[in-house]
């Protein structure tokens, strides 16, 4: 049952990456009923902070795949918990019938988030008392809107990160009949930071993206262009900031690093690509330009200059077709000329950021519905759109691949979750997964170029 106590609430985030494990740990912290709040939002970036309080255990698990961090993206994440270790999605559902949470996060894909619904509907059937189930999104939603969000029907709580998602949500439910009572307005967790001030010397950070754009060519371009801002303006230090490491996978597959890419330049003294905490980086941005990286969002939220290029087009594909009416609409050539985009205030507030006084209350609902349901003791049991009625030409598909049955039982010979993986096991995952980035990142763009000859 609920382990709900006055000084106690129990946690559990399943994440699948290392932005959606930041995601899922900061909402956790954000989304905690008003008893577990302190008094006052710090101003410290929330990434900087401690994601678990004295009174709130954490448990995190990383769902096995091709994307799960590694060692070091969950130390450039920053956030901690209580405990955090690797899992199948078999293994979780076992652990949930174990172990007594009051909310657990799901910071997954779309279709990783129904098979968990469904599998823990299956796991919990004729049990008095279950946790309050949270999904969302980590960033902007441009692409997929109906797909991801059906996948997510079902918990109890789908959080839009603005007041436009919100109102898109809702109709995207109602559309196809599917109760819209869920979707619940809040903003993205890991905004924050000290205001905007300009530093010395002046510094231009492009946030790159792992599969924005996907193409070679348009990612040489990216790079040539960036470098020619570099030394065309040798008083400003550029940066590129990277997401991954080679061999690391984020949210999104990377075939083509800019690393790689930048191996083969002559480097201006004042370029050099960086890694590390997205808050801390923009502690020094002066420019933050970007294709359509979330990133966007966290610079706007805190007043610093923000572009999201033209130069590819404005496109579906690239994401940036988000940003239309922002005012940060702008290409290579007007940066390098001097332009500094001034945003578009009505925008902005509707995406959520830089919106005054507003940001610290934006979880308010949230955590009044958590209470809500907190409170009521049982809850009905999860009830995703999607069943083997309305979709069994899909959800059968969907749930096989996380090792499910349509009833969202385990299917047979699915991994065992009563004993650790042996040693043996262990290095083959991860030979398993190394091959696997190595045909992403070498293999893969090999045969595609060859495909074009």
């Amino acid at each position: 049952m609920p382990a709900s106590t006055a000084k106690s609430l129990r946690v559990a985030v399943l994440a699948d990456s290392d932005t959606r494990w930041k995601w899922g740990a900061l909402t956790a912290n954000r989304i905690k009923p008003s008893e577990f709040t302190e008094s006052s939002e710090s101003a410290e970036p929330a990434e900087s902070r401690k994601s678990v309080d004295s009174d709130i255990r954490l448990d995190g698990f990383l769902l096995r795949g091709r994307a799960t961090p590694t060692a070091r993206q969950l130390e450039e994440v920053g956030v901690r918990a209580d405990s955090l270790r690797e899992v199948t999605a078999v293994e979780f559902l076992r652990e949930m019938t174990k172990e007594s949470y009051d909310i657990l996060v799901l910071a997954l894909v779309g279709g990783g988030v129904q098979a968990m619904l469904h599998g823990l509907a299956h796991a919990w059937q004729g049990r008095a008392q279950r946790p309050v189930v949270v999904t969302g999104y980590v960033g902007v939603v441009y692409e997929k809107l109906a797909d991801g969000l059906l996948l997510r029907h079902g918990a109890d709580l789908v959080l839009a990160n603005s007041r436009q998602d919100a109102e898109r949500f809702r109709a995207v439910y109602e559309g196809v009949g599917a109760d819209a009572s869920s979707v619940t307005e809040v903003a993205l967790p890991f905004l924050g930071g000290a205001a905007y001030e300009k530093s010395d010397p002046y510094t231009v950070v492009f946030a790159a993206q792992p599969s924005v754009p996907e193409s070679r060519k348009d990612r040489a371009y990216l790079l040539e262009r960036l470098i020619r801002h570099a030394r065309k303006h040798p008083e400003r230090e550029v940066l590129l900031k990277l997401r991954s490491k080679p061999g690391e996978h984020t949210t999104h597959i990377e075939e083509l690093p800019y690393q790689k890419l930048a191996q083969k330049e002559d480097l201006p003294a004042n370029f050099r690509l960086v890694y590390g905490n997205m808050g801390e980086v923009l502690d020094r941005t002066d420019l933050l330009v970007t294709v359509s990286s979330t990133a966007a969002l966290e610079s706007l939220h805190r007043r610093i200059p923000t572009v999201v290029l033209t130069d590819l087009g404005v496109r579906e594909a690239l994401g940036n077709h988000h940003f239309v009416g922002s005012g940060c609409l702008a290409s290579w050539d007007q940066l390098d000329a001097g332009h500094e985009p001034v945003p578009d205030a009505e925008w902005v507030s509707r995406q959520g950021v830089a919106a005054e006084g507003e940001y610290a209350t934006a979880f308010d609902e949230a955590r009044e519905r958590i209470t809500g349901l907190l409170a009521a003791g049982e809850l009905p049991p999860l009830a995703p759109y999607y069943t083997p009625v309305t979709a069994p030409g899909y959800l059968p598909g969907v749930l096989a691949r996380h090792h499910l049955a349509p009833d969202g039982s385990p299917l047979p010979g699915a991994p065992a979750a009563d004993k650790a993986p042996s040693p043996v096991r262990q290095i083959v995952r991860r030979a398993a997964r190394g091959a696997y980035r190595h045909g992403v990142q070498r293999v893969a763009p090999v045969i595609r170029r060859m495909g074009e000859l």
